[in-house]
């Protein structure tokens, strides 16, 4: 896995110029997501007193999740060559859909290396975007597998995370947010490999220096929180959770080294939270959210719900890309806890 593993913490995050930039790029290519007050009877009593709590609708992105962003201005930066030959990637799905749609804009052949365990919805959503699957047993079989790929065909390979392009694009969705929700107290923000909340971060500071940043992971898969206290990147031993999209084993140096600097405090959720979020989103909302989607709501109900009381805070609906059974049986699971 040396590819995966190339030490970035030499390059800088960054700049507003640079994300502006990114975001003209982008303009007009991908969906500028709306927002919206959580103020649905459903859901206020759940949420914390007196606070004003609006999420960004993340999962009306193409390919339903923030990851199309970072996805796209990769597959614009290949040369006329790197097109020709191919664009690869590993994912639990939302990055694999997202490359997949994005190697379609501009007609390169995309090859996804996804887990046998990932939901079929996500490995047919691929297939019909025109990408060729591969299915491992596990994440590090996954990334074996993209290595192969690599070396044999000469694909170019699309980070999840540890990307600056990927978190130039994760940045361009923290714009976003810092310009629809002004004057945030605020912003909680899911994590997985740490990508997302290493762009979005980052604009976030520059664009509202005085929001607080909180990061938000499951308990079983908390690599960067353990980052954090270690002070270098940490590769978990074993990922246990129901957000397979949060689920990355380890976080790495660039992605981490951001999120380091711009992020205030992490917390951890359980599976029966993230249940419950669903399904009190969907009750007030009827918004279908897979887990990590509902993991920003779920802390803002939970761990950090005394904390946000009064407060001006910021979610993210990051992402659906959920088959309806599984959804059901998640949001009946979740009412049975609630």
């Amino acid at each position: 896995m040396d590819m995966v593993c190339q030490d970035k913490t030499d390059l800088e995050a960054p700049g507003l110029a640079e994300i502006e930039a990114a975001a003209q790029k982008l303009k007009g290519r991908i969906v500028e997501t709306p927002v919206v007050p959580l103020v649905a009877e459903a859901l206020k009593t759940h949420l914390p007193e007196g606070a004003e709590v609006t999420g960004k609708l993340e999962l009306f992105q193409h390919a339903g999740s923030f990851k199309a962003r970072g996805a796209l201005l990769n597959i614009l930066d290949f040369s006329d060559a790197e097109a020709a030959r191919g664009a690869t990637a590993v994912s639990a799905g939302n990055h694999a859909l997202a490359v997949s749609w994005a190697a379609r804009q501009r007609s390169v052949s995309a090859k996804v290396v996804m887990m046998k365990s990932a939901d079929p919805v996500r490995v047919a959503g691929c297939r019909a975007l025109g990408a060729e699957v591969v299915l491992a047993e596990d994440i590090h079989g996954a990334f074996d597998a993209v290595d192969r790929i690599v070396e044999k065909e000469g694909r170019r390979f699309v980070h999840p995370f540890e990307n600056p392009l990927t978190i130039l694009g994760t940045a361009t969705c923290g714009r976003e947010a810092a310009l629809q929700m002004p004057d945030l107290d605020v912003m909680v923000i899911p994590v997985g490999g740490g990508g997302l909340i290493a762009g979005m971060a980052r604009a976030m500071k520059l664009l509202q220096p005085n929001c607080r940043i909180i990061g938000v992971e499951p308990s079983g898969a908390d690599s960067l929180a353990r980052s954090f206290a270690a002070g270098s990147p940490q590769t978990l031993e074993k990922v246990d959770t129901i957000a397979d999209s949060l689920g990355a084993p380890m976080a790495l140096p660039y992605s981490f080294a951001v999120a380091r600097d711009h992020v205030d405090e992490l917390v951890q959720i359980d599976d029966a939270e993230m249940l419950r979020a669903m399904a009190r989103v969907y009750d007030g909302l009827k918004l279908a959210l897979e887990p990590a989607g509902a993991a920003s709501t779920a802390a803002v109900m939970g761990p950090l719900k005394q904390a946000c009381k009064g407060k001006r805070v910021g979610i993210i609906f990051c992402g659906s890309t959920i088959g309806e059974e599984r959804f059901a049986k998640m949001v009946a699971e979740g009412r049975e806890l609630a």
